[in-house]
């Protein structure tokens, strides 16, 4: 069983190495160049659209508004990984990983937009009267019917060792304070429960209340070290560019990296953080009231700019200039945040702010992941059994709370590979269509104002 188990992990290392770093990122690339730089050319309109209309009432057909679902899409992106996966790419690329990150979240924003808008297009509602939509119904109309099931099955049977996962993740934060595995297995389930249960209305409306305050209890944290070390703050700036071209020497716990490793672990940490490319987000982008496909995919933006420019820029500022990422050893990188808010703010008090941040930012995660996994059942198989499913999802959590299907997530990283794959090609192939509507919505004065002037 071990032999199968190191086979599996080492197939899963494979891909996630070279292979899915040019899927990727050369998707980012493609779909950047294929749509003009538009990122950056309209980056003024995009903010405006999206931070400066959150809570504006949107236009259109639709279940949720465009501030909810890009909320819902982003409980499922903001995730511990913010606080503890940046740290951890510091620990084993540099400082210069942070600059790939930054690199890759720019590229992956197009891809981001590319996913959403045809999400929207190729929406349909449900027995239930709720729009869906995902990768599982644009690969089926728009390419081919297999991709849209390989997409769909892969999902959802990927997300039941991802939600025991995160299950680990909350429990072990649990523990640190106390509480017992059972006990938070048992008030995570029923946090989820209730609010799933209530459908995608419920989900967002709890989701447009605890992403903003979640983001804002750890960002605040944050930005108080960083103001504290301000000084620093120039170094560690010129420290990331400085180490993304060239090899960062051992210092300290710091065991050094070459200019590969830190490519390697900076894209990494970009695409786990804003899942530009897996599929994930138009999911719930698909409900949202909107009056042209394009127009929701500029949520799609705002949310790579929120989950990897800001907080975990904000986490890599913390890291940089407190130096503890020289005198932690990787294989405690993680624990870096934590060590940061305790020193200056104290053990209680610090330890406190990282540990609720880690609470919240995973309970949400799991919300939304068990509406993902619900709808590709409900595509495959209907209604009824995206019901069944839900009830499985539930019984993962206390499944991660007890443990026992440990096994199962070294099969995570190949499942997700398994679902990439099939979006990818989806996406490229439809490179025309998102094109047409890209140039559909910023070419006439009615949805973009801009327009007038070219004429």
């Amino acid at each position: 069983m071990q032999g199968f188990l190191d086979l599996i992990a080492a197939i899963s290392g494979w891909i996630w190495g070279t292979p899915m770093m040019i899927i990727l990122v050369g998707g980012g690339i493609w779909m950047t160049v294929a749509l003009g730089f538009f990122q950056f050319r309209y980056l003024p309109f995009i903010i405006k659209e999206t931070f400066g209309k959150m809570f504006a009432k949107a236009e259109g057909e639709g279940t949720i508004s465009p501030f909810q679902a890009a909320t819902s899409a982003l409980a499922s992106t903001i995730g511990a990984s913010n606080i503890v996966g940046v740290p951890v790419a510091i620990a084993f690329g540099g400082p210069g990983a942070i600059f790939w990150m930054w690199l890759t979240a720019i590229l992956g924003s197009a891809l981001k937009f590319s996913e959403v808008i045809l999400g929207i297009k190729y929406r349909e509602k449900n027995e239930e009267g709720e729009f869906v939509g995902g990768p599982m119904y644009y690969l089926t109309k728009g390419v081919t019917p297999i991709l849209g099931t390989i997409f769909a099955f892969g999902l959802m049977i990927e997300l039941v060792p991802s939600i025991a996962a995160q299950t680990v993740s909350v429990v072990q934060t649990a523990n640190t304070i106390g509480i017992p595995n059972m006990a938070t297995g048992i008030v995570v389930a029923l946090i989820v429960g209730l609010v799933v249960y209530g459908g995608i209305k419920r989900i967002a409306q709890v989701t447009e209340k605890l992403v903003p305050f979640m983001a804002m209890l750890y960002l605040i944290g944050a930005l108080i070290i960083i103001v504290i070390n301000i000084g620093r703050v120039p170094e560690a700036i010129g420290l990331i560019f400085k180490y993304a071209f060239t090899p960062v020497a051992a210092a300290g716990g710091f065991a050094g990296a070459g200019i590969a490793a830190t490519m390697r672990w900076g894209i990494a940490r970009g695409t786990y953080s804003n899942e530009a490319g897996m599929g994930t987000a138009p999911i719930a982008h698909s409900a949202a009231v909107t009056d042209h496909p394009a127009r929701q995919a500029m949520w799609g933006i705002f949310e790579v700019i929120v989950d990897t420019l800001v907080v975990c820029t904000t986490t890599a500022l913390v890291v940089l200039t407190t130096g503890l990422w020289k005198e932690v050893p990787p294989s405690e990188a993680a624990s870096i945040p934590a060590r940061a808010f305790q020193g200056l703010m104290g053990e209680g008090f610090g330890g406190g702010i990282v540990t609720i941040s880690i609470l919240l930012f995973v309970v949400s995660t799991i919300i939304v992941i068990v509406y993902y996994g619900e709808k590709q059942a409900e595509y495959l198989f209907g209604t009824r059994f995206s019901k069944v499913m839900r009830a499985i999802y539930i019984l993962s959590i206390f499944l991660g709370a007890v443990g026992g299907i440990e096994f199962l997530y070294q099969f995570l990283d190949i499942l997700l590979a398994a679902i990439i794959i099939p979006n990818m090609i989806g996406v490229v192939l439809m490179t025309k269509e998102i094109k047409e509507l890209k140039n559909e919505f910023f070419n006439d004065p009615k949805f973009y104002p801009g327009a007038r002037l070219k004429k």
